[in-house]
């Protein structure tokens, strides 16, 4: 494993990541839960990522007790959590990125997760309700009490987080470390061009998501979605027809020749594209069964295969490369 450190902070984490959106408490069992944060840890994972919202809180349930009974040293590994969205209850106390719920979402999260404090904790969206003084202010104050060590977005746009900055330099509070935002082949323009004064600006870390498109890069589904896989799970119904077009798949078809060309699976081709952006602190993975974590684990050593010539035929297929701005 290779690590990276967490935006301009001193935090290094592992380059891949394990998640558990769509897969704890939901999809797999404990059983199996278990067998993947053990590889993944055995491998030099250091971050697992959670959500309030993941499994109504399920999901946290599930990968605390995995953590107590490793029993792994407390400074061997991070865990994060994200607020917003509540974990399954529909009044205005209950969700949002108001003082009041994100103090307690906090407390129910160290709690399902067993732990004493969050090494990341995550504005899982912009509330628009709610002023962001108050959200900064929250956040603050959860990491001088212990029980947050870093803090930071997801899905919020650049100009929201520079909000958040400028809040925080105003009052000298903790600003926002990192946002975890969707990025892959397909996804590029936020990751690539919207944060570009961020990185620089105030040094902002990435953890990001969806690296293989919700499954549609690994080459699985053709011309509809592959059984049993996340696309074809209740509910989700917009996520493919979001992400499972024609269009795609056909350049996905051309993906595979230059992937097979590297000796290399369509899933371990295009999590190492993910790792060659410099921008990209870690890679989250999601993964059902324990040998697709171990083949996806091959990205970290894959991305060396990827040459400046290598990525210029990618860039051919895709045919998507976002657009600068001219300044």
């Amino acid at each position: 494993m290779r690590y990276r450190h967490l935006g301009n902070s001193g935090l290094q984490v592992s380059e891949l990541s394990l998640g558990s959106w769509l897969t704890f408490g939901k999809q797999i069992g404990d059983t199996t839960a278990e067998q993947l944060m053990k590889i993944a840890y055995d491998n030099g994972i250091n971050f697992f990522d959670n959500a309030e919202i993941y499994a109504r809180g399920e999901s946290e349930k599930v990968m605390g007790k995995v953590l107590k009974k490793m029993k792994w040293p407390r400074d061997t590994w991070t865990v994060s959590s994200k607020v917003f969205f509540g974990a399954g209850g529909k009044l205005p106390t209950q969700r949002g990125l108001h003082r009041k719920h994100v103090v307690e979402a906090c407390h129910a999260a160290l709690k399902r997760l067993q732990v004493d404090y969050l090494d990341l904790y995550f504005c899982h969206r912009p509330d628009k309700s709610t002023p962001i003084e108050e959200t900064v202010w929250t956040m603050h104050q959860l990491i001088m009490q212990g029980k947050v060590l870093y803090w930071g977005t997801s899905e919020w746009s650049a100009q929201e987080i520079t909000e958040a900055h400028m809040v925080a330099r105003q009052h000298h509070l903790i600003g926002p470390v990192m946002e975890q935002p969707q990025y892959n082949m397909f996804h590029r323009d936020k990751v690539e061009v919207e944060f570009g004064q961020l990185y620089q600006g105030v040094g902002l870390g990435t953890t990001i998501w969806s690296p293989l498109a919700s499954g549609i890069l690994t080459g699985k589904h053709k011309e509809k979605a592959a059984a049993r896989t996340r696309l074809t799970m209740q509910g989700l119904d917009w996520l493919r027809e979001r992400e499972l077009t024609k269009e795609r798949l056909k350049k996905v078809d051309k993906l595979m020749k230059i992937s097979n060309g590297l000796g290399l699976s369509m899933p371990v081709f295009a999590l190492a594209w993910c790792l060659k952006n410099p921008h990209v602190s870690t890679v989250i993975l999601g993964a059902s069964k324990t040998a697709q974590l171990k083949e996806n684990l091959k990205a970290v050593e894959a991305q060396d295969l990827l040459t400046p010539e290598v990525m210029a035929k990618v860039e051919k297929v895709l045919d998507n490369a976002p657009k600068r701005p001219e300044w």
